[in-house]
């Protein structure tokens, strides 16, 4: 019972981990980075971002499918 459990953790945290350059594509906000994002303190950002991601990718990805399908009209 806990290899389901694990997967979706482990889920969660890849996407975290490869969408974390996109992730102001999933929300609501800018859809563009923003400019004072970058820099020496990313690894706070980060792991707020892998926090968020490794429990709630799935609405995540709805959102993101969401937003983009509103972006391309």
């Amino acid at each position: 019972m806990t290899w389901p459990l694990y997967s979706f953790l482990l889920l969660g945290l890849a996407f975290g981990w490869l969408s974390f350059s996109h992730r102001h594509l999933f929300s609501e906000g800018m859809t563009r980075p923003d400019p004072a994002d970058t820099g020496r303190n990313r690894w706070p950002a980060r792991l707020g971002w892998l926090a968020l991601c490794t429990l709630l990718w799935p609405l995540l990805m709805l959102t993101g499918v969401a937003g983009a399908l509103l972006r391309r009209r």
